[in-house]
Parts: structure tokens; C-alpha cells; sequence
């Protein structure tokens, strides 16, 4: 215990268990964004199920990240390379998977890759030529929010590529994550399949929800009118890119948090990793110098206690 700290022992552990809640409330807030009512419409009590159901999902979640952190870890002790495909149709969870998987991370160490359309530079380079430059180093894991099967899905059904370069993307993709693997790079591919009723309920919560009006695009709106095209051109994509070396994972998403769970757990269970021992930490005494004294902040430059 720290002499020199304005605050008994009892004040210090009541503020390290604010803090503590403080973390676990990040994961309340997030929980908000996917269920808070909607104006005009009532919120409602939860029934005792939905409560337990709740508690449950809040206990293994947390569980799974206290995982996570091995991971991560491992990741970097071991030098491991890491990298993890998201892809599914618009508003399948690809985005709440993937916050929660990195909340708990170090994103010096995790990071995501969201890239948006190419520019007309890109449009002339080799196809995966900027894919390649988001990879990870030894000690690192990238999550693609999408990724190079852009070309089997919304470029196909789009017509935003041709048939030759659809064509030749089957024919480079499996040698491209032949290659990767070889490396020393970890590749895993996730597809998080809802069902038509549920993206057409998702979308209409957005559309009335003026937190997420942003999520949606005119391409959003042109996908939903085109779900059979883009059933096909998944089911083509599966069937042509699904390699021993890096084989397809589908998970069924149409219950968000059961999703995240079982993508997380299925994570967890494609590497050998344990927890890394680390020393213990001690916090060292604050130097103290006599002729030194905390300047006050000009008021001026204070932000406005409004809260």
C-alpha cells in the first residue's frame, strides 16, 4: 500500500471495482446499440428467460475474451502470424463478431482491415495487390471486415468485374492462400449466414433506428432486391475456394450473441496456444522532487462540465 496515496485502503479497492465495472459496462453499451428501443416503440420488461439468457451469454463472452488474451499472447511470444476472414451477406454480424473478439486486445497487436472500394490506381494493380499490404507481421492477427472475396460476391453480382476476372479469381485464389499458409501464416475463412427473414428484419431496424440509418448504402438496398443472385454467388464461392489449406467456416447467425459465441470458441480451438508466464508487475514509488508544483490549468482551456 502506497502511504503517499490520498485514500485508505478501503477508498482504493471500492475505485479499482468502479474501474473493473467501468470495463464490463463497455460490453452493456455495445449490447445497447443492438437493442435499444426504438422511439414509438415500447422496450418492454424482459421475460425471467431472456434475463437468464442474458446473464449467460454476458458470463461466456467474458469468458471467451479472458481466452482471447491468451491468445494474443501466445501470438506474440511465439511470433505467430494471423489472419481472419469475415464474410456474409449485409447485416449478418460480421461487425459485432468481429468488436467483440478485439475489445479486450491490444490493437497494436489485433487489428481490422475494412477496405473501402478501390481507386482507380487499385483497379490496375494485380487483384490482391492491396490485400497483401494489410497482412500481419510475427506477433500479429488482422481481421478482414470483408476481404478479397469482395470479387465472388458484390463485384460478381454487381458487374463490377468482368467474366474473365471473375474467372481468374477461382483460378488464383486457392494458389494465393496456398501461399499465405506456406508462409507461416494462419488463415481461417468465416461466412455468417442469416436467413431472408432475418436480414429483412435487420434492415428495417435500421432504417428506423437514426443510430444506424448510416449502415445502410443504396449497394445495401440494391442487395437485399437481389438475395437470390447473391445466394448463388455464395454458393459458387464456397464451393470453389473451400481448400484443405484454408477451408470455409459457416456460422449460423441468425441469434447475434449465440453467433458470437460459437465463432469466438471455434477461434479459440484452431491453435495450440497456453498462457504465457510473465512476471509479476509492481507498481514502483512516484518520484517526489521538493521544489516541484502542480501548475493549475487555465480555465479557459477546461471542457465544460456539463455531466
Amino acid at each position: 500500500m502506497n502511504n503517499d496515496l490520498p485514500f485508505d485502503q478501503d477508498e482504493l479497492i471500492r475505485r479499482i471495482g468502479r474501474e473493473l465495472a467501468d470495463s464490463a459496462d463497455e460490453e452493456l453499451e455495445m449490447e445497447f446499440e443492438d437493442h435499444h428501443p426504438l422511439p414509438g416503440i415500447p422496450g418492454g420488461q424482459d421475460g425471467a428467460a431472456e434475463k437468464e439468457y442474458r446473464r449467460q451469454y454476458f458470463r461466456q463472452l467474458l469468458r471467451l475474451q479472458a481466452e482471447l488474451v491468451k491468445l494474443q499472447d501466445w501470438v506474440v511470444a511465439t511470433g505467430q502470424k494471423i489472419v481472419i476472414l469475415f464474410e456474409g451477406r449485409d447485416a449478418a454480424g460480421k461487425g459485432g463478431a468481429i468488436k467483440r473478439i478485439t475489445q479486450r486486445l491490444n490493437p497494436r497487436v489485433c487489428r481490422v482491415v475494412a477496405l473501402p472500394a478501390p481507386n482507380d490506381r487499385e483497379r490496375t494493380q494485380w487483384y490482391f495487390q492491396r490485400y497483401v499490404a494489410h497482412l500481419p507481421a510475427a506477433g500479429e492477427i488482422v481481421l478482414f471486415d470483408r476481404s478479397w472475396y469482395n470479387r465472388a460476391g458484390v463485384e460478381r453480382v454487381m458487374g463490377f468485374c468482368t467474366p474473365e476476372e471473375y474467372e481468374e479469381f477461382f483460378r488464383s485464389v486457392p494458389e494465393f492462400e496456398r501461399m499465405l499458409v506456406r508462409s507461416g501464416i494462419h488463415l481461417l475463412k468465416y461466412w455468417f449466414s442469416i436467413t431472408d427473414e432475418e436480414q429483412h428484419l435487420r434492415f428495417l431496424g435500421r432504417i428506423h433506428d437514426p443510430l444506424k440509418q448510416w449502415k445502410l448504402s443504396p449497394m445495401d438496398l440494391e442487395s437485399r432486391r437481389r438475395w437470390e443472385d447473391y445466394t448463388r454467388a455464395k454458393e459458387i464461392m464456397l464451393e470453389r475456394s473451400h481448400i484443405p489449406e484454408a477451408p470455409w467456416w459457416v456460422v449460423q447467425a441468425v441469434d447475434k450473441k449465440r453467433a458470437r459465441l460459437n465463432c469466438i470458441d471455434h477461434l479459440l480451438q484452431q491453435f495450440p496456444y497456453a498462457e504465457v508466464q510473465k512476471p509479476d508487475v509492481v507498481l514502483p514509488q512516484r518520484e517526489r522532487h521538493e521544489h516541484y508544483s502542480r501548475q493549475a490549468v487555465p480555465s479557459n482551456m477546461l471542457v465544460p462540465e456539463v455531466y
